[in-house]
């Protein structure tokens, strides 16, 4: 699993007029290639009377999969641009389609190519860029009079805490990065002087700074 991977929190889009030709920008975040394919057929369906709806998406860990359409524009001057904004911002499982209605003015190849570039960008405002981080589950199991403590210290590093359950013990499920959960594990067995019952759990992702 990767450190730390950016993507869209949500689908949005957005308009913008160039030499009056309307690009809507659509972004999404998505699962597999299939989300992918399923979310740009209904913009198409959308938007059955544009003259284009040009599209791109990247998929995996790696990028593994990317694929990009120009749907009748020139070779190059559509689903590369758009393409290549996704990964010049460093997004991963994200699909884009910009629809394009023309508005009578020819724009050349380079000026497609910038155009629908925007409208990438424009799509990615839309939906947010957000950062996921890879954290462990880290559950601490402890007495009572370990409590005050434990929530001070956590509440001092700002770290994030997931839940906390009250028995006949205090336990609290912490969500270290992922890199630094042994280093916590030492620093919380020395804190309760070996006392607290400590268990690693499942590897997930967060939003960075929620």
């Amino acid at each position: 699993m990767l450190p730390r991977y950016k993507t869209l929190r949500r689908e949005g889009d957005k308009e913008i007029v160039i030499r009056k030709s309307r690009f809507i920008g659509y972004g999404t975040p998505v699962a597999s290639e299939e989300e992918a394919i399923a979310f740009i057929e209904r913009i198409k369906k959308l938007h059955r009377q544009a003259t284009h709806n040009c599209s791109a998406y990247v998929i995996g860990e790696r990028d593994e999969i990317q694929k990009a359409s120009d749907d009748g524009e020139p070779s190059g001057t559509a689903g590369k641009p758009i393409l290549e904004v996704i990964k010049n911002q460093g997004l991963k499982n994200v699909a884009i389609v910009v629809t394009r209605y023309f508005g009578g003015i020819l724009l050349g190849a380079g000026g497609l190519i910038r155009a629908y570039a925007d409208g990438a960008v424009a799509a990615t405002e839309a939906g947010e860029a957000i950062e996921y981080v890879l954290h462990r589950e880290v559950i601490v199991d402890a007495d009572y009079t370990w409590y005050g403590k434990l929530e001070n210290e956590f509440r001092g590093r700002e770290l994030r805490v997931e839940g906390t359950d009250f028995t006949d013990r205090v336990t609290v499920t912490c969500l270290p990065i992922e890199d630094e959960a042994d280093s916590f594990i030492a620093w919380v067995t020395d804190l309760t002087q070996g006392q607290a019952v400590i268990t690693k759990g499942e590897s997930v992702y967060r939003i960075d700074g929620e």
